[in-house]
Formats: structure tokens, C-alpha cells, sequence
């Protein structure tokens, strides 16, 4: 991996890496509010590059029948969509497209760890797919598109868009 690629995953200013505990070392990020909310999700880079996501179950995270919600695995999947891009996307996106399959369930303090690949990085879409798994054991399948987009200005009051 280039440094040019490895910097651009280290270098999020809303990066934050935990110091103890068993995620000692992994990042999250702190800006968004559900992610923060409904992980904590947290991801790193291999040292053959790839990056691998993980979080630990809690009973925030079950569904009536003691099972990981689906859409805690939704949630996390998207997650990892935007780990995995990291050192392509070089800036703000959104997730245009999330498709998936549930293979298995998982019980409260159980490891879900997330891995995956680029299949394509355009000029403003990357399209990758990935797995959720508890050991060896595949719990979940999942694809995804993300769009690359602009940072837009706030709009000044009194002024018109020019768009």
C-alpha cells in the first residue's frame, strides 16, 4: 500500500484511536452520531493493508429473540462500506446502494469482525461487497455503492443559488 493511501485513511480529523481496553489501537470516528450512538464500531489497517472492522455485541444491539438486530448488521455493514473506502474516497460520500444477506445469527458477547474489497473506485463511485463473521463462522453478506460528493457552502441569507 503507497503511503499516499495509507495516509489518507490515518488522516481524518474526526479520527479517534482507542488507547485501552480490548480495541486498544483500532479507530472509530467520532462525528457520526448514529454510528457513536448504535456501535461503537470500531476498524484498522492490516499490515497487508486490509482494512478489518470489528465490534462486540451488547444487549443494545439484540433483537426480541437475543439475536443481533438486522439492522445493527445494516448498520455495521455500512460502517465497514465506508472503513473499507477509506483510502480511496479522499473526502465526504454517501452509500447510493446496500444490498444484503443474512446467513446466521449471533448472541450477545460475541466478536462480529467485517472484511471486505474495492471491486471498483471511479471517478465518483467505488463499489465494493464484504463479510460479517463471528470466528470463521459467515453471518453476513453484503455489497454496496458509494458516491463520491462535493462539500457544498453553506448558503449565505439574502443571496441566491447559483446552481
Amino acid at each position: 500500500m503507497d503511503d499516499l493511501t495509507k495516509s489518507a485513511f490515518l488522516n481524518r480529523p474526526d479520527l479517534h484511536v482507542e488507547t485501552e481496553g480490548e480495541f486498544k489501537g483500532w479507530r472509530t470516528w467520532s462525528r457520526d452520531n448514529f454510528e457513536s450512538h448504535n456501535g461503537p464500531f470500531w476498524h484498522r489497517m492490516e499490515d497487508d493493508g486490509q482494512i478489518r472492522c470489528a465490534f462486540r455485541v451488547e444487549k443494545k444491539h439484540l433483537n426480541g429473540m437475543s439475536n443481533v438486530h438486522g439492522g445493527a448488521f445494516m448498520a455495521f455493514a455500512d460502517y465497514c462500506l465506508f472503513a473499507m473506502a477509506a483510502p480511496v474516497l479522499q473526502g465526504p460520500g454517501v452509500t447510493v446502494s446496500f444490498g444484503c444477506e443474512f446467513l446466521d445469527a449471533v448472541r450477545e458477547g460475541e466478536l462480529v469482525e467485517g472484511t471486505g474489497d474495492i471491486m471498483r473506485a471511479g471517478g465518483s463511485m467505488i463499489f465494493l461487497r464484504g463479510v460479517l463473521k463471528s470466528a470463521e463462522r459467515p453471518l453476513f453478506t453484503f455489497s454496496g455503492t458509494i458516491k463520491r460528493v462535493k462539500r457544498r457552502m453553506p448558503a449565505v441569507p439574502g443571496q441566491e443559488s447559483k446552481s
